[in-house]
């Protein structure tokens, strides 16, 4: 009878100077981002709720002049914004937390190559290496 494989996490991709990410630091990025989802899930429900009742209270505009209604629109908007931002890093976080069960973390998506382990610990959500980053912002 065959013996069961394991099932064994892939390793991470080491960083553009050969530097292997340890199990202490991928465990200490993957709680990082883990709470950053937590924490922004709570602050988009919040913002959320309070688009609801900024919605609600508007009503119709019936009766605001002109620089109430465009300031009651602005705040609308404004709160509708930071709601979408926090919506966009969850969706990052957890591409990141994909990757590193998929064992991509610190790949670059675009050419392959290592992603510096700096800027990986800067900004963990980083899918592209400084150069391809560079790239795609020129274009």
């Amino acid at each position: 009878m065959p013996t069961p494989r394991k099932t064994q996490r892939k390793a991470v991709a080491p960083s553009a100077s050969g530097t292997v990410w340890s199990a202490a630091e991928l465990a200490a990025v993957r709680r990082q981002l883990q709470d950053e989802i937590e924490h922004l899930s709570a602050d988009a429900a919040t913002i959320d709720h309070q688009l609801a009742d900024l919605i609600h209270d508007s009503g119709d505009g019936a009766g605001d002049d002109a620089v109430e209604s465009g300031s009651k629109a602005f705040e609308r908007e404004h709160e509708q914004t930071l709601a979408n931002i926090a919506r966009d890093v969850i969706v990052q976080s957890r591409h990141a937390l994909q990757r590193i069960d998929q064992g991509t973390y610190g790949t670059c998506e675009s050419c392959g190559r290592p992603i510096a382990k700096p800027r990986l610990m800067a900004f963990p959500r980083a899918t592209l290496c400084v150069a391809c980053k560079q790239r795609a912002e020129h274009r």
